[in-house]
């Protein structure tokens, strides 16, 4: 079964791109969004984020940081990502402004908080299509480390879906088997378009 799925974290920077990265390699119908009012990509100091509106392209963005601070920048690990995410796709999406994108079958969240705002921009959406859409959420530290984990996990629990001929009968079961196998807890919900 072909599926389509979607990775959101708060900024798509870190932990969406990475599964977004792992999931295209392996072949996955996948897309990746954030859920914040801007991106946010740390700064010299926690009080000095970079902030970038949504759609400002990672190029955009690598560029800047190499400008500013190119021997941080490479050493926290940005730069490197942002050449990972400019290799994906030209931008950062937010997900409350996906609609032309069309329907997805599952979308994978990485923080608690991020789950609850999907899940609130899907209430406010007008059911139209009455499709199922899967919504899980996995917590994901953001860290370059963490969403490599994490995005081996995302793509673990995609394949799982992607065997069954119907996810929606086989949900309970493929998440408890899961949770047993990585010893990780997911919190997983049903919606519609």
């Amino acid at each position: 079964m072909k599926l389509r799925h979607a990775m959101v974290c708060a900024s798509n920077q870190n932990r969406s791109m990475e599964a977004h990265a792992l999931l295209k390699k392996h072949g996955f119908d996948v897309s990746s969004y954030g859920t914040g009012a801007h991106v946010k990509l740390p700064g010299p100091s926690i009080r000095e984020p970079n902030v970038y509106d949504f759609g400002t392209p990672y190029r955009r963005m690598f560029d800047d940081l190499k400008r500013k601070d190119p021997e941080l920048y490479k050493r926290n690990g940005l730069l490197q990502m942002l050449k990972r995410n400019l290799n994906v796709k030209m931008a950062p999406q937010r997900w409350q402004e996906n609609g032309i994108d069309g329907a997805f079958d599952v979308v994978f969240t990485f923080e608690e908080r991020v789950f609850d705002m999907v899940i609130e921009d899907l209430q406010n959406r007008e059911p139209i299509l009455m499709r199922s859409v899967l919504v899980v959420n996995l917590d994901v530290k953001d860290s370059h480390e963490e969403a490599a984990v994490g995005a081996r996990l995302a793509l673990d629990l995609c394949q799982k879906l992607e065997a069954v001929n119907a996810w929606e009968d086989e949900i309970d079961d493929i998440v408890m088997r899961f949770e047993r196998q990585h010893r990780r807890k997911l919190i997983y919900t049903i919606y519609f378009y």
